[in-house]
């Protein structure tokens, strides 16, 4: 299992934040149900490194200095933008005997027959939730969308029996679809269509005059 080192964080100020942050750490807390929650801090580079390893929802250790390790996930990371940079972690140690919840990124695989058409797809869900022991909870969803046409969709139950734990979303929650393509409307007709009645009345009344006043 891979191993992120820590330290503990005494100056809670915000000094003492911007402090930790430039010297290449990210403040962040460690928590759990058999844990007190303890102010801590690793490298970004380090962190960095780990996550690429384990995914966004694997299992590491953290070893806090003077202490011992902990099995944690990554429960929210907060970023900064405009400096691409991390602001602060959430640690949260997992009892591996314990079901929990947890999101699950969606990844679609495949090109559909419905974009070729000139369709647009469309992903309206980007997790799914799940419940599952810590150890089983996947790195992420594959949804094939290579037999979408126009109008064709993929629900959560599409793909429920391809997931090999209990899924918690909604049945009816449509992940990803391949919507009609859109359609410029044409000026000419845009303009016909805002002719008033008014300026319809108008123009009889014309063609009226025109014909009165007619030399046989």
């Amino acid at each position: 299992m891979a191993v992120l080192k820590a330290e503990k964080r005494t100056d809670m100020r915000g000094s003492g934040t911007r402090k930790v942050r430039n010297a290449g750490f990210v403040p962040g807390v460690l928590y759990g149900n058999k844990v007190e929650s303890t102010p801590v801090s690793v490298e970004s580079v380090d962190f960095l490194k780990t996550i690429r390893e384990v995914g966004r929802n694997g299992l590491f250790s953290l070893q806090v200095k003077g202490g011992k390790k902990h099995q944690v996930m990554v429960q929210e990371v907060q970023t900064d933008p405009l400096k691409d940079s991390f602001v602060h972690i959430d640690f949260f140690e997992v009892d591996m005997k314990s079901e929990m919840d947890a999101d699950v990124p969606v990844r679609l695989e495949g090109e559909a027959p419905g974009v070729k058409e000139g369709g647009v797809l469309a992903q309206l869900k980007h997790e799914i939730s799940v419940k599952c022991l810590p150890a089983d909870i996947p790195e992420e969803v594959v949804v094939d969308v290579s037999e979408l046409n126009i109008g064709d969709g993929i629900t959560v139950a599409d793909i429920k029996a391809s997931i090999s734990v209990d899924v918690s979303s909604e049945d009816e929650e449509t992940i990803v679809t391949v919507q009609p393509p859109t359609v410029e409307p044409d000026p000419e007709e845009e303009e016909a269509e805002n002719v008033t009645a008014d300026q319809v009345e108008a123009t009889e009344e014309r063609k009226d005059e025109n014909k009165d006043g007619r030399v046989e």
